[in-house]
């Protein structure tokens, strides 16, 4: 502030400082999605099941998803920046073993790592950033860059995917994230500082383990029944997944400081906010991951060729996000909420009508008119779900509603992705459980490929059929429930 009162624009120091922290940023939402394009090669090159070619796709998520929280609280403890260097340096080595790794069960171990390493850095890189912008104005001009930045990410992975794999061996989507990694280590020393840190309170070890671990036995069991239908070892890990899940929500209701806050959710809009923040994720991973099989497998296109078709979508995501406080501030939250919904709604129909043999043009407009809604539910969600809570418990809410978007984007994966995987084995050829895997078998009859392409088909279809009706209630939901002037 100087000497009249007027508060100075950041200095370069701070433009730098945030532009160091966007690149981790911009890997970690990537990775979510940078694989959507590439499955198709991994296939190819390691032959996973069905089983772990879901495991590849969404043990990243419900990693970063269920240590999210936690992380945040060791940062608050040990320090920020220290966590974010860490966490950076792991995700590089998880990156390099991912890129590398020679059977299906490596790739899911290192996902599994950069998925760790990623839950470091998104809170930490939060908290760094309001170090770099004091002035609560500049402060959230700055948030409003991460946010759009982050939702990008997601955006713009399989268009990254695709172009990789265009030029390079599928490995490559693991290896473009070490250059960015490199400069944040180098420069961040340099540019950012450490947080002070709040020794309050503890991070609750038990919970940590019991939210991890049952989201992934409960996701095992759905995987494997899906892929390979009923047997006893995935109902009993299924059976104690919900089990360990009751627990730990049971667990957090006596505890000074829960992991995960259940309370919140007594009130309707928060309720509503980070269902948005959840649904449009699943919705929009399952769907980018099938479409870009369907358009590779089925309709046989070159991975380039189907990386272009994904850029108008990505496109409408990335500047309905930027766009989306203005039109919030136009036509308030509850508005906003209905149209992002509906807009989802009629983006998955236009799916509906793709064949084995046609649906180009269904599958870009379907991308674009959904686009306009994922972008803003991604935009709209953090500040919708702090809004509804008092000041004082903003921080959990803004927790749960960045949890929410990870845990999105692995559940459309193992809830949607296991449905078509159904669907494929029980009316497909029975050939392979999957795709892919089906139309690399050797002398195989044409009529036994077109049965293959039509069951995935029908997977795809069901699967946006779900999803939309999903959103559908949600909507409903968010109009009878957001009051009309909602902010």
């Amino acid at each position: 502030m100087n000497e009249q009162g007027v508060i100075s624009p950041p200095g370069l120091r701070s433009w730098l400082g945030l532009l160091v922290i966007l690149g981790p940023v911009l890997l970690v939402a990537m990775d979510g999605s940078v694989l959507f394009l590439a499955m198709t090669a991994v296939t190819e090159a390691l032959s996973p099941t069905a089983e772990q070619s879901l495991w590849v796709l969404d043990v990243y998520g419900f990693v970063v998803g269920s240590l999210l929280t936690a992380f945040g609280s060791i940062g608050d403890r040990y320090g920020r920046l220290r966590l974010l260097m860490i966490g950076a340096a792991v995700f590089g080595i998880g990156s390099t073993g991912a890129a590398f790794a020679p059977n299906p069960e490596l790739l899911i171990a290192f996902r599994g790592l950069m998925g760790l390493a990623g839950a470091t850095l998104l809170p930490s890189a939060l908290a760094v950033l309001g170090e770099l912008f004091t002035d609560p104005r500049w402060r959230a001009r700055a948030i409003g860059i991460f946010a759009a930045t982050f939702a990008a990410g997601f955006a713009i992975g399989p268009v990254v995917g695709g172009q990789l794999l265009s030029r390079f061996w599928w490995g490559s989507v693991f290896l473009i994230n070490l250059p960015v990694i490199a400069g944040f280590l180098l420069l961040a020393p340099v540019l950012l500082r450490e947080v002070p840190t709040a020794r309050t309170g503890r991070v609750d070890a038990l919970s940590v383990v019991l939210s991890a671990g049952g989201l992934l036995l409960t996701a095992y069991a759905i995987k494997h029944l899906a892929a390979e239908g009923p047997a006893v070892g995935p109902l009993v890990a299924g059976g104690i997944g919900i089990g360990v899940l009751v627990w730990f929500g049971r667990r957090q209701r006596h505890l000074d400081h829960p992991l995960f806050d259940f309370t919140l959710f007594r009130e309707r809009i928060f309720t509503v906010a980070i269902v948005t923040g959840l649904l449009p994720l699943a919705a929009w991973s399952a769907t980018a991951y099938l479409s870009g099989i369907y358009l590779q497998s089925v309709l046989g296109l070159p991975v380039l060729q189907a990386a272009f078709l994904a850029i108008p979508g990505a496109a409408v995501l990335t500047l309905t996000c930027i766009i989306t406080p203005a039109i919030v501030e136009r036509i308030g939250s509850r508005a906003a909420l209905v149209t992002c919904h509906l807009s989802i709604v009629l983006g998955l129909l236009l799916l509906l009508p793709t064949t084995a043999t046609s649906g180009i043009g269904w599958y870009v407009a379907s991308t674009v008119v959904a686009g306009f809604g994922y972008g803003i539910s991604f935009s709209l969600v953090a500040d919708t779900a702090v809004a509804a809570v008092p000041p004082a418990r903003a921080g959990s809410a803004a927790a749960i509603a960045e949890t929410s978007n990870e845990i999105g984007n692995a559940l459309g994966i193992t809830l949607l992705g296991s449905l078509a995987a159904l669907l494929f084995r029980l009316q497909g050829p029975g050939v392979a459980g999957t795709l892919p895997e089906t139309l690399v078998v050797p002398d195989l009859a044409p009529a036994v490929l077109d049965s293959a392409r039509a069951a995935f088909v029908t997977g795809l279809h069901a699967a946006a059929a779900v999803a939309g009706v999903l959103h559908l209630v949600l909507a409903g939901l968010a109009l009878f429930w957001v009051p009309r002037a909602g902010r």
